[in-house]
């Protein structure tokens, strides 16, 4: 088992406040939802998570912004609040905190169109941070190419290139969301929220670039 650990930290900027308070915001409504029984855990999920469907249909858009904050077991928090702690607080520290804001609900908002897109007529309800943290991470792609990622494997720590590791992480889920959808079968995985949330965060990156947020910050390296 191979994951990112951290990265390398940018000096000056702005406090990524959103960035921790989106980890602490999903530990919590995970930790409520645990609380619950199985027909209430499911009830849950269904009343917050969001239904392609109903999404289609005008119906329950709340869940767009709700659906980002919920997780379905502790495997999917705690490998999305990991990778929501390494690649966030750069992003953060450079835009500032208001332009993140946006830019993370704007990035789940097109994770979850690209996984309707693909599946209209679902009447499962979609749920996780992963869109939205896989904008941060396409932007992050644009922005910090050359920042290191520190991974882990079993016990042994080594550092990867930025631009290598997301690079081969987008072409995993092209790979496993063309796959699938040629098969007509998901895996539980909406990975076209992944790649539709990667693909916008991609090309808000080269607007951040443009207007000199980078200027503001500095990469520290080790």
């Amino acid at each position: 088992m191979i994951f990112p650990i951290g990265d390398d930290q940018v000096k000056g900027g702005h406090r990524p406040w959103f960035s921790y308070s989106f980890i602490v915001l999903n530990i919590l409504f995970f930790l409520y939802k645990i609380s619950l029984n199985q027909a209430q855990q499911d009830a849950f999920d269904l009343y917050f998570g969001a239904i392609p469907m109903e999404i289609t249909r005008g119906q329950d858009l709340f869940t767009l912004v709700t659906s980002m904050f919920l997780h379905g077991d502790w495997a999917h928090l705690i490998g999305n609040m990991l990778f929501l702690w390494v690649f966030a607080d750069n992003i953060e520290a450079a835009v500032g905190n208001g332009k993140f804001l946006v830019f993370y609900l704007l990035g789940g908002f097109a994770a979850v169109a690209a996984h309707i897109w693909f599946n209209t007529n679902s009447d499962v309800p979609m749920v996780g941070a992963s869109g939205a943290i896989s904008a941060v991470m396409g932007a992050y792609l644009v922005m910090y190419p050359t920042s290191r990622i520190k991974m882990l494997f079993l016990i042994f720590p080594f550092k990867i290139s930025a631009w290598i590791f997301l690079g081969l992480w987008i072409i995993q889920q092209w790979s496993f969301g063309t796959s699938f959808q040629a098969s007509g079968i998901g895996g539980g995985v909406a990975w076209w929220a992944h790649i539709g949330g990667f693909a916008m965060g991609f090309m808000t990156g080269f607007l951040f670039r443009s207007v000199g947020h980078l200027d503001t910050v500095e990469l520290e390296t080790e």
